[in-house]
């Protein structure tokens, strides 16, 4: 599945509604080691159809990133039923990140 870029106009239909569980990776251009993240979390949107996985931009949606305190990034968020149900913060191996997530 395709990772969708997740804005405050979409977030509510898109993770808070969902029937699956999401995963939101909080991230920004200029952050090193999101660049260095980012395919882990693209591998996981590609093989792993029990689970949405949606990208949001802190520079661009600054109100989500405060909203759920974002303060280091790359944060990345499991909602389930719209609810945040595990958190992970910076870089980690993908075995460690699906393992940290339950994913």
């Amino acid at each position: 599945m395709a990772v969708i870029e997740l804005t405050k106009e979409n977030f509510e239909a898109e993770v808070l509604k969902s029937d699956k569980p999401v995963l939101v990776d909080f991230w920004a251009v200029w952050c090193g080691p999101c660049r260095m993240i980012s395919p882990v979390v693209d591998e996981i949107a590609e093989t792993n159809d029990s689970v949405k996985v949606g990208k949001i931009n802190v520079d661009e949606q600054i109100e989500l990133a405060q909203k759920y305190g974002v303060m280091s990034i790359p944060t990345l968020l499991l909602f389930k039923n719209g609810e945040v149900a595990a958190q992970t913060v910076g870089v980690q191996p993908k075995e460690a990140l699906i393992a940290n997530l339950g994913l």
